[in-house]
Formats: structure tokens, sequence, C-alpha cells
């Protein structure tokens, strides 16, 4: 069974998620504090994370942070604001999905399902993928260019190993959307994984203007290019 790390601050909220959330067969670890959650990571190995945006002690924010400069393990928020500032702040940390409150169960559970799912099907026996001067570390969910290490969030490296995992085959919007995300394209648009694309573009290639490895092809989908051609 899947172990998930919930941290909220709402004792009832915190007891009635864990409650409900192990009846769906899931093993949940319940704390409140940035402190708490830290420490019990650092414990315990977990499959998902579900962090609540406001905490006595600091925030939601925090624990991604940290918890992202050594693991891509997938990050739910659980926020009581809809403001597209700590939206955008969540996914660009990060986060792979966000949940506003009120909120129903049976959309938390739908959501929890959907990015294990996600994460699971990326599950691979290739350890390592190599071209472009990019390196990726499949078991340790790192990324490197010319040696360097790259920051990029569990969505853009999930995006990138597709990519660089079928060089020079162009992948279709429809095809990013099914294996980035749910197998029913929920929870994102086209708009959106046009952001991830051009982030992604700018921390890998030397001009993002011109790029050189992640190549558009208007209309259709993206593709990894591996021969050096041009082309935007």
């Amino acid at each position: 069974m899947s172990r998930i790390l919930l941290v909220e601050d709402d004792l009832i909220l915190n007891e009635g998620l864990e409650y409900s959330i192990q009846k769906n067969g899931y093993i949940v670890d319940g704390v409140k504090t940035v402190q708490e959650a830290l420490e019990v990571y650092e414990d315990q190995k977990y499959e998902l994370l579900l962090l609540d945006l406001i905490l006595p002690d600091g925030t939601g924010f925090e624990i991604c942070k940290r918890v992202r400069q050594t693991s891509a393990v997938p990050i739910i928020f659980l926020t009581a604001s809809d403001e597209e500032v700590n939206v955008v702040k969540g996914l660009d940390l990060g986060a792979d999905d966000y949940v506003t409150k009120p909120f129903r169960l049976n959309e938390l559970i739908s959501r929890i399902k959907a990015v294990l799912r996600r994460a699971n099907s990326f599950q691979t026996e290739i350890v390592e993928l190599s071209s472009n001067e990019i390196k990726l570390e499949l078991v340790h969910n790192r990324a490197f260019k010319a040696g360097n290490l790259l920051e990029l969030t569990s969505t853009e490296f999930k995006l990138l190993s597709l990519l660089m995992n079928n060089p020079n085959r162009l992948l279709t919007r429809g095809v990013l959307l099914d294996k980035i995300w749910d197998n029913k394209g929920n929870f994102v648009d086209n708009n959106t994984l046009s952001v991830y694309i051009s982030r992604l573009r700018n921390k890998i290639e030397d001009d993002p203007n011109f790029p050189q490895k992640l190549l558009n092809v208007r209309g259709i989908g993206y593709k990894w290019n591996v021969t050096g051609n041009q082309q935007t």
C-alpha cells in the first residue's frame, strides 16, 4: 500500500482525512506543523505528500521546497486559497496538483489516485538517459546539463524524461497530456503544457529564444532533437 504524509493543522480535518484516506487503501501519517513534517519525512519513505498551505510554524511551500532538493515524490497542495499567485507558486516549487478547500472527499481521492498513477507510469528499468549534454538519472530523479545539476520540478522532470526517451520522435500534445498528467488529460490544458515547455527550455537550452534541443512542430506537438537541427 502507498504511504501518504498528510500535513494539516486543523485537528478535526486532519483526523477526518486520515481516516477517510486510509479507508481507501492507503497508509497515512498525519502531522500538523512544518517541523513535524520534515522530521517524519526524513524517517519514512512516502509515495505522496498532501500539504496544507498555511501552518502554525510556516507554510507548505517550505516543505515542498525542502523535499524537492532531494526527491521528486508527488505533492498535492490543500489550500483554502484559489488565488492564481499561490497556485503558480506551488507548481513552480514542484507540486504536481492542488485541491482548493472546501473540497469533496471523492475529488481528493481521485486526485490522489491520478497523481500516483502518473508517478507509477514513469517507473522504468532504464536508469539513465543522456543526449544533447543533458543527463537524467531516473533512479534518483536528477537531471544535469554539462555536468551541472538542474533544478527541475517533478512535472518538468517527467516531461523531459518522456521526450528524451523518444529521441527525434514527434510527440503530439495529446500524447504528452495523457502521459504526463491523467490518462484523460484532466487537471491541465494546452496552455499549461506550453508554460511547462517554456520553463523547461529556459533551463536546458543555451539560448531559449532559439531552441536546439526541445523543438516545437507548430500545431502538433514537440520532439527531442538529437541532430542539432535548429527549429523554433
